[in-house]
């Protein structure tokens, strides 16, 4: 069976295609080439669910669609909803961790605790909407290590590692950051909405 994944961005939908096959061989992700709508909401379900009916609208399956962001206590949450813009309205990664880092150049380790937070929207085939988050709780490195991921992966540190030998997500591998992030939780989840396609 085929979902759509409600996006542009390739990495996401690598990402997704990723977590599924290890769940749901039967499920094909497939990606997106239809309008992208305003995402004018002030929540990551309310932007989700907008991408999601704007799939579902324009391919007729089901769709699915993703709005997460990196949210700092300190910060009081943010960027949040804003983590793709928080640097402009370009969508530039780079400028973003340099802005963030920036931002808590002075903070010390004890208040950089920041959650990768997932909101995965559903609109299934009869038009049912479902909403599932998944929560990846951390804290930000001073500067940014590894190559892998995107976006702020090289300066999240996720909570439960060995305090001797802690990385940033931009140091996992693909398989480790599947297991564990924030996507990944959100989407077992939705494992039992899939379940009822």
């Amino acid at each position: 069976m085929r979902i759509v994944l409600a996006t542009h961005n390739p990495h996401k939908v690598v990402e997704f295609q990723q977590i599924v096959a290890s769940t749901r061989p039967d499920l094909e992700v497939i990606g997106y080439d239809g309008p992208e709508p305003v995402e004018d909401g002030v929540t990551f379900a309310e932007n989700a669910l907008l991408k999601a009916r704007a799939a579902w609208a324009h391919t007729g399956l089901p769709a699915l669609a993703d709005d997460s962001g990196i949210c700092v206590d300190v910060l009081g949450g943010s960027p949040g909803v804003f983590s793709a813009y928080w640097a402009g309205q370009k969508k530039d990664s780079v400028a973003n961790l340099e802005l963030l880092l920036d931002q808590l150049r002075d903070i010390a380790d004890p208040h950089r605790a920041a959650q990768f937070r997932s909101t995965i929207a559903l609109v299934a085939a009869d038009g049912a909407e479902h909403v599932v988050e998944g929560v990846w709780p951390g804290r930000l490195a001073h500067t940014p290590a590894g190559a892998g991921g995107f976006g702020y992966d090289p300066v999240f540190i996720p909570d439960g590692q060995d305090a001797a030998a802690e990385r940033t997500v931009g140091q996992f591998t693909d398989a480790e950051k599947q297991a564990q992030s924030h996507r990944a939780r959100a989407f077992q989840a939705l494992i039992p909405l899939l379940a009822d396609l």
